[in-house]
């Protein structure tokens, strides 16, 4: 392999040990802004390259310039896409006489102090993870850090579009200022609708003054792809189809629940279908049993929720199929290109959808995909808990802060701007104690944080509580304990990794129930999680599309065009091509407004009165009192927009809003559910009003 962009050892071995023939076009681009020192962001579907992208030339700078210790993180959302990528990155570092670490909760005590006496080059951990060692005592942070020279981020998307993304800009700010030096920053991720934009969030502080460079494949045509939709009716009827068709083959179901993945899982079985099971309340050792299975297998199914869309390799593929639409046109992406990697064989995808909803929504993202439409990817605004959880954390690495000097950290990194309000509070409520001109942690945040050495303080994010399910020694994976406390008939049963189980006892103190296999079915699946934020404003607008007449581009079968066409016509009088309906029906008052659930959250707070309280917020439509005439009630409200009403319930889903002042919190969360210029947008629209 000859290329300037290999150190010779690396290049000698991919080509005598791997068998490479070159780099990608996309690693050779990759290669100098990286090399350079530039912050890069690497855009490209799964089993893509970016990885080796991303590293090759790493790994020549650590040879060039002498680099020793700990100088490149490795950072990804997910403990067990970390797992997959450790053996991978081990072997080339080894070629160099390299070492590569890992680090995160699954990790023996052992071999985190095995780390800590002699750091490995490369590091691959968690932003939890990160702020954990951060936050310990037995943790020689300066020493660990010191060395430090770049973080890679993979899955940049996936951190971006929720709050552990700020959490993890923040961590590396603080990891910067250890490390004395700017931290170069390499971002791998999917497509999105706004790859600048991306990589001046993931710069963080340094986006006004460090060049950077975004770098991606050349474009390929969105037709190269077989997509088919289908209208099946149920669940039930989808395993059919599953089992009819493709057989020979390796087909990977993408699923939007929990619940859904197991329930499927046990109609395929039932169907004769080799299925495995992957999600997040599955043990790790199910979860990798069953990849690893699959990887190796012909003719079978893995059932998956969005746990498989990230880069976990798990082979070769010759089919996807999605039940009903994902949230976004960029997960179909990401879904689609988990196949078409073998020569001669396209990226495909077949979408079966439940019910006659699921058929608007799923024509609507096609329609979209076809357009060549992919969602700006946005942090969330106003991440206020998350400057508070900082101003924790900073407070426990350091023992103690300056009160005028701890700004300083996070060098200007746009949510820290406005912190002194959230200082303020956390000193008034007790969570910071004043100690001179500094500034240690109370009273109060050690009685609400300080269990398990303020591991509570560490994730961003807020884990309902599940009970460990075991059979014997083994640990098959987590469940409601709404399960284990409703009162059932006969035996209580309980479907995990797609097969039933009784359960024989639990352990309420541990929070662990035992449970025995058992024949014929009837286990109940069930878990709790965030809700939905809903459709959004384009995808809306896309359904919309579709009820006036337009078909997405893609195969459709008898019974998808057949239910589409009923679809239209329970539709037809609440779609006005220039405008929006007011439709009455049985004395409701509905407002057709088809813009996405935030669209009307904020139509809906603004309307006040004149919306019906009791009717919660969807994707399509607003109740509006029944007693209202006319449309003269719609004037001027362009001009005197609201943010949705929050209430307590809401602010519960938000960790650490306890850290806030209450007028602060909700002000974050309503920023956060509003969309304001599609409320503009339909509302400048004329309305037809209509009785059904």
């Amino acid at each position: 392999m000859r290329t300037a962009a290999l150190h010779p050892t690396l290049a000698y071995h991919l080509t005598n040990t791997m068998g490479w023939p070159s780099l990608r076009p996309f690693q050779e681009k990759a290669s100098p802004p990286i090399a350079e020192g530039r912050d890069t962001l690497l855009i490209a579907p799964t089993a893509g390259g970016k990885t080796e992208a991303a590293v090759f030339p790493l790994f020549g700078l650590m040879e060039e310039r002498g680099w020793t210790g700990l100088t490149v993180l490795y950072v990804c959302p997910l403990k067990a896409l970390l797992n997959n990528l450790l053996p991978r990155l081990e072997r080339y570092a080894a070629w160099l006489g390299r070492r590569v670490g890992l680090w995160h909760g699954d990790v023996s005590a052992s071999r985190r102090q095995a780390i800590l006496r002699d750091p490995p080059d490369i590091l691959l951990t968690t932003p939890e993870s990160l702020e954990a060692m951060l936050v310990s005592r037995g943790v020689d942070h300066r020493r660990l850090f010191g060395g430090l020279r770049t973080v890679i981020v993979d899955e940049v998307h996936a951190f971006a579009r929720d709050d552990r993304g700020w959490h993890l800009l923040a961590v590396l700010e603080r990891l910067t200022r250890l490390a004395g030096r700017p931290l170069q920053r390499v971002g791998l991720s999917a497509t999105v609708g706004n790859p600048h934009d991306l990589m001046s969030w993931l710069q963080g502080s340094g986006s006004a003054d460090r060049p950077a460079d975004v770098v991606a494949p050349d474009e390929e045509a969105a037709a190269a792809a077989d997509v088919e939709l289908d209208y099946v009716g149920s669940l039930p009827n989808a395993a059919r189809v599953i089992a009819a068709l493709h057989g020979g083959e390796k087909r990977l179901v993408f699923c939007d629940s929990r619940r859904m993945v197991e329930e499927l899982g046990e109609l395929l079985r039932g169907q004769g279908v080799t299925t495995f099971l992957s999600h997040s309340s599955l043990s790790a050792d199910e979860r990798r049993r069953a990849e690893e299975a699959f990887a190796q297998a012909r003719d079978c199914v893995i059932v998956s929720t969005s746990t498989l869309e990230l880069g976990i390799d798990v082979g070769d593929l010759d089919r996807v199929i999605q039940i009903n639409a994902p949230w976004s046109v960029a997960s179909f992406l990401q879904r689609l290109g988990r196949t078409g990697r073998r020569a001669g064989l396209r990226r495909n995808c077949l979408v079966l959808a439940l019910t006659r909803h699921d058929l608007l929504a799923s024509a609507g993202l096609l329609l979209l995909w076809s357009r060549g439409y992919v969602e700006p990817l946005h942090a969330p605004p106003q991440p206020r808990h998350i400057v508070a959880q900082q101003l924790l954390a900073l407070t426990l690495q350091e023992g103690r802060i300056g009160d005028a000097l701890w700004i300083d950290w996070w060098r200007g990194l746009a949510p820290f701007e406005s912190a002194q309000p959230i200082l303020d509070h956390l000193i008034r409520d007790g969570y910071l104690e004043r100690d001179g001109e500094g500034l240690h942690v109370g009273a109060q945040a050690e009685q609400r944080f300080g269990r398990r050495n303020f591991m509570d303080l560490t994730a961003v994010f807020t884990a309902p509580p599940e009970f460990t399910v075991m059979n014997g020694d083994t640990e098959i994976g987590r469940t409601d304990p709404a399960l284990l406390t409703a009162a059932v008939p006969g035996s209580r049963l309980l479907l995990l990794a797609g097969r039933t189980w009784s359960v024989e006892w639990i352990d309420w103190k541990r929070r662990r129930c035992f449970v025995s296999p058992v024949d014929g079915g009837g286990g109940k699946a069930r878990w709790s999680g965030a809700q939905s934020v809903g459709t959004s404003f384009a995808l809306s607008r896309a359904v919309r599309d579709v009820v006036l007449g337009t078909d997405p581009p893609v195969g459709l079968t008898r019974r998808a065009t057949g239910e589409l066409s009923l679809a239209r016509g329970e539709h037809r009088d609440l779609v006005h091509p220039d405008g929006t309906v007011i439709a009455r029906e049985n004395g409701d008052l509905h407002w057709w407004t088809w813009a996405g659930y935030r669209a009307n959250a904020t139509i809906k707070a603004t309307l006040g009165a004149l919306a019906d309280p009791t009717h919660p917020v969807d994707d399509l439509s607003i109740r509006l009192r029944n007693d209202l005439t006319g449309t003269g009630w719609r004037r001027g409200l362009a001009d005197r927009l609201r943010p949705p009403a929050i209430d307590d319930r809401a602010l519960n889903g938000l960790k650490f809003t306890a850290l806030l002042p209450r007028e602060l919190a909700a002000d974050t969360l309503a920023t956060r559910l509003a969309d304001p210029v599609a409320a503009v947008f339909v509302l400048s629209k004329p309305v037809r009003l209509v009785v059904r």
